[in-house]
């Protein structure tokens, strides 16, 4: 069964209920109408936007995605024709104890200012929310990427989830769920875990990475969520044993996932990192690859700024770091872009080497960048354009304009100009 026959038997027609009860039909809104291919089908590159968990976790009012309706409005206006965002499967799917839960609590446990996700203490329902917010994005001809970043809450579900049967588990409880409610309409892939095998709340997953290195492995499951990407990058790699687990543990729960649902485009989605060299993976059952880059992991950039201290204490380091990185960046510019340039080569020829489509949902300049009144938003902006150029001429599927698409940074997010300046080059068939 192909995937347009496989949508056509399982979808069909059908009516969602909306938050006040009433019925609404799917299609109702004179949006343009969605085809589900796969990504090797596009006439065109996605042009995609990192959405996270904060298109439900600061879903409240002054947390940027209050009104989900007039964003997706906004992101459309931008030029964006995708999102990858955070389904949290390990709180869509029953728990240990065989029940669903509707609601979950997500406290902030500090007051130190969030780029992602919730800006306060909050209560979340996420099937209801999953329910309400793609159909809204289906109707504006918006594809999505199912993901997760196994956001942790206060009902402790992301460490209930022991082992490849029960992390396959919650996927496929969610898969079913979001079929039975006629949500998979515009699923064009599904990224298993965000920033494979680190940058996630998945603790027995990092919990078995570190018992095959023994004493010396590296833990970063117990970090503050907005600190776990400013790591030193002098770190010793993986050794075979490590390598050989995670990379199975991929194959594995993709290859049971598409037992289930055969049509969809599964991966798991990859970023830099010293440990660990992402040309260690086994890309044989992956559909795409998902890399995530940005300059800053240059060290040539990032240590003679200071970038990965910017943060430890407080704010009293932003302007130093702001200046310094324009200043490196003036000077060795063009040695800068080259390096990039060379790095989406590597992606890019992995991707043809397994004959598969690659692109990138994060990246480019700066990471755990905020609204603040010491940082500002020109390199973001200016490193965006250099690197979808450079992306595009590499044959990417698929690309981001930054990782900051997102209203909470008003910054990026209200330079309409910019955006729609960047999207059309990456919408260019």
């Amino acid at each position: 069964m192909n995937r347009r026959e496989f949508v056509k038997k399982t979808l069909g027609s059908f009516v969602l209920a909306n938050a006040s009860g009433s019925l609404l039909e799917a299609n109702a809104k004179p949006y343009p109408r969605i085809s589900l291919p796969h990504l090797n089908e596009l006439k065109s590159p996605l042009a995609i936007a990192m959405w996270d968990f904060s298109w439900l976790l600061r879903h409240y009012e002054g947390g940027g995605f209050e009104d989900w309706g007039l964003v997706l409005d906004q992101l459309v206006e931008r030029g964006y024709n995708a999102i990858r965002i955070d389904c949290f499967p390990h709180l869509v799917a029953a728990g240990k104890d065989g029940q669903i839960k509707e609601e979950f609590y997500f406290p902030k446990r500090d007051w130190k200012p969030v780029s992602w996700g919730n800006g306060a203490s909050i209560y979340a329902k996420v099937r209801q929310g999953l329910l309400e917010f793609i159909p809204k994005c289906h109707e504006r001809g918006i594809y999505i990427s199912l993901s997760t970043w196994f956001r942790a809450d206060d009902s402790h579900r992301s460490e209930q989830v022991q082992g490849l049967d029960e992390f396959v588990r919650v996927w496929k409880e969610t898969l079913d769920f979001l079929n039975e409610h006629g949500l998979l309409k515009n699923v064009i892939f599904v990224d298993i875990l965000n920033e494979y095998p680190f940058w996630h709340g998945f603790s027995w997953l990092h919990n078995e990475i570190k018992k095959r290195k023994g004493q010396n492995g590296l833990d970063i499951s117990d970090k503050a969520e907005d600190e776990k990407h400013l790591q030193s990058f002098n770190t010793s790699k993986y050794n075979k044993n490590q390598i050989n687990f995670y990379r199975n543990f991929a194959t594995d729960t993709i290859k049971q996932l598409k037992n289930s649902y055969p049509s969809f485009d599964y991966t798991a989605s990859l970023s830099y990192h010293g440990q660990v060299d992402w040309q260690d993976m086994d890309f044989s059952e992956f559909d795409l690859i998902d890399m995530h880059i940005w300059f800053i992991h240059n060290g040539k950039i990032s240590n003679p700024t200071d970038f990965w201290n910017m943060k430890k204490e407080n704010d009293i380091k932003f302007r130093q770091v702001n200046a310094a990185i324009k200043k490196v960046w003036r000077e060795n510019k063009a040695e800068f872009i080259n390096w990039m340039d060379g790095e989406l080569r590597k992606i890019a020829h992995a991707g043809k080497k397994y004959n598969i489509p690659y692109g990138c949902t994060e990246g480019w300049g700066p990471l755990g960048w905020l609204e603040h009144p010491n940082l500002d938003w020109d390199w973001v902006k200016e490193t965006g354009e250099i690197a979808v150029k450079l992306a595009k001429k590499h044959g990417y599927s698929f690309i981001c304009t930054s990782n900051y698409n997102q209203p909470q940074f008003p910054g990026v997010w209200n330079d309409i100009k910019w955006h729609k300046k960047l999207t059309s080059i990456i919408r260019q068939a």
